[in-house]
């Protein structure tokens, strides 16, 4: 019942909402001719040139992290590269089983992933990838994961997840909280009237 409810709802949004870029694996540029010069680092405890500003040192953002406690990543797929990207699966499941890292084998406890019966947008197959629970804070990109499982693979493992994802914009990170109903009335109360029914302070509801 719970996979069915999920799977009702996976297309019902994949159809409304708005896809967020992928974020890929860190890659390093080679230096290009005629490019400036990076002036040549300071000694420690010499003082920078004249004219020049040090830079500020900034933080990476997080490309795929979750403020909920629990979320999921929905992946729209090209029908016809769905082998390739279930091999990208394969590969990160397989990161999983030998990583010593614990922040990672703790986000792989709860990460789980499902292929929706129902077809996605514009006829794609669309995959979930499932967090319950999520690490909050923690960064999802597959690209980190896999570059640092298989350093001297990355390129063909990403060349198929990029190609089998249907083109720019293919994926969603949805964020989800648990639903806290309010405390329900005591067996034998009068049900709250419907909205929009009870009348103001001062008047007379009309017969």
């Amino acid at each position: 019942m719970r996979i069915a409810l999920l799977v009702i709802a996976v297309a019902f949004v994949a159809a409304a909402a708005a896809f967020a870029q992928v974020a890929p694996p860190p890659t390093t540029q080679p230096p290009q001719s005629g490019a400036p010069q990076q002036p040549a680092p300071t000694a420690p405890g010499a003082a920078a040139p004249a004219g020049t500003t040090p830079p500020a040192a900034v933080a990476p953002p997080t490309a795929r992290a979750f403020t909920a406690p629990a979320g999921m990543i929905l992946n729209a797929v090209r029908p016809e590269r769905t082998v390739d990207f279930e091999l990208v699966v394969g590969y990160l499941q397989a990161a999983f089983a030998t990583s010593t890292n614990p922040q990672l084998r703790a986000q792989a406890a709860g990460w789980r992933a499902y292929k929706a019966t129902e077809p996605g947008p514009n006829n794609t197959v669309l995959y979930v990838f499932w967090f319950d629970p999520t690490v909050v804070g923690a960064d999802y990109a597959l690209g980190p994961i896999l570059s640092d499982a298989y350093p001297d693979q990355i390129e063909q493992i990403w060349k198929l997840y990029q190609g089998a994802l249907a083109g720019a914009g293919s994926q969603s990170l949805l964020n989800l909280t648990p639903v806290m109903p309010p405390p329900l009335p005591p067996a034998g109360a009068a049900e709250p009237p419907p909205a929009g029914t009870i009348p103001t302070v001062g008047t007379t509801p009309s017969p």
